[in-house]
């Protein structure tokens, strides 16, 4: 018997980096149990979960008697271990290189998209408040890097879909599901993504109300 799966994700089903790790999961055509943790109530904190998790974040990734946090690191891990399914990174080494640099970017700069426009403006409904002149700063920047990696007329950013479209996908669309304004091309480009079935699978999960 192959060793189980289980992913932690957040109780409320908004972490983006939750997310990337259940569309891998279901990209590589892998059984896991997904366990919800509720953040608010500190269960991450609890003796439990961070004796699990080496950085007591989600998501975590369990896999027989080895655990592994950090999202990233985690679609990395599932894309070495196992062969079948969809490949999650591109083959060509500068390719695979420049989507895991965007992985990285997106989940380290561009803190005033993040911070005005949650991932709560895709799952429970828009934010009312414009966007700051930072924010806007930091739209610019995200709108010239993606356009950047963006081949013309191109449904990837590698050719082949890899997790990377994801995540920019869903950088992308705390704007666009705003209402935001975001380059038609751009926004085209978003909407292909989130219509994948594995993404769809992840926004189709059942909410607690707020």
């Amino acid at each position: 018997m192959p060793d189980p799966l289980r992913l932690y994700v957040d109780a409320q089903f908004t972490s983006p980096y939750a997310m990337s790790v259940f569309v891998a999961l279901h990209e590589k055509q892998l059984d896991f149990d997904l366990s919800p943790v509720d953040l608010g109530a500190l269960e991450h904190r609890a003796a439990g979960f961070s004796q699990l998790s080496l950085t007591q974040r989600v998501p975590t990734l369990v896999h027989g008697n080895f655990s592994l946090s950090e999202s990233s690191a985690i679609t990395e891990y599932i894309d070495e271990t196992f062969a079948q399914g969809t490949a999650l990174y591109p083959a060509e080494p500068r390719a695979r290189a420049r989507a895991r640099q965007l992985q990285a970017w997106l989940r380290s700069d561009l803190m005033p998209i993040r911070q005005e426009r949650s991932t709560e403006v895709i799952f429970y409904g828009p934010a009312s408040a414009p966007l700051s002149a930072v924010a806007h700063q930091s739209a610019k920047t995200l709108f010239q890097v993606a356009q950047a990696l963006l081949p013309d007329d191109a449904e990837n950013l590698f050719g082949e879909w890899s997790i990377a479209d994801v995540d920019l996908a869903l950088m992308l669309n705390r704007l666009v599901m705003n209402g935001d304004a975001v380059p038609q091309r751009l926004a085209s480009y978003a909407d292909r993504q989130w219509q994948r079935p594995s993404v769809q699978s992840w926004v189709a999960l059942e909410r607690p109300l707020r």
